[in-house]
């Protein structure tokens, strides 16, 4: 009885390794099945889900904004003495959040395209080189026109048409 003792125990711990084999592969494979159930439904909550709520939850669209044309403009560029002269022609639009406020601006124009004029006869060439000297000609711009229109705000300068000749 003692050979057939151990001989079972070995049987048994055969057959107990490919069910720890088996059982272990059926874990592995409940985990995974998990993570991708979980991951699927985390997709689903923060992609699909959350914009629902947010769509009910959001006020009216807001209203397009407004928007108010400043004469064409042409100024001489300053220049090195005996360098040719070079010309700057720019249209220009403001952009204004509320379209209440545009006949309060409307009468305030030539006072906005003086400080423009005066400001634009300053520039160099060099000045309005590349989009970063476009960006703060813009910003410089949208200073001024605030601090002429104020307590009206204007949301931003924006440029029809520039050309350096």
């Amino acid at each position: 009885m003692a050979d057939n003792e151990p001989a079972d125990g070995a049987t048994e711990g055969a057959d107990g390794a490919p069910s720890k084999k088996g059982k272990l592969k059926l874990i592995i494979a409940a985990v995974g099945f998990l993570a991708i159930l979980g991951g699927g439904a985390g997709w689903f909550f923060f992609m699909r889900g959350g914009h629902g709520e947010e769509t009910h939850a959001e006020a009216p669209p807001p209203k397009p904004p407004s928007f108010v044309e400043v004469p064409d403009m042409m100024v001489n560029l300053v220049g090195a003495p005996g360098e040719r002269v070079q010309y700057l022609k720019v249209k220009i639009v403001l952009e204004i959040k509320e379209e209440k406020q545009v006949e309060t601006i409307k009468p305030s124009l030539p006072r906005v395209t003086d400080l423009f004029q005066t400001y634009l006869r300053e520039l160099r060439p060099t000045d309005l080189n590349g989009s970063a000297g476009l960006f703060r000609l813009k910003e410089e711009l949208t200073k001024r026109v605030n601090a002429a229109l104020s307590p009206n705000q204007v949301s931003a300068v924006l440029f029809k048409e520039i050309l350096v000749q």
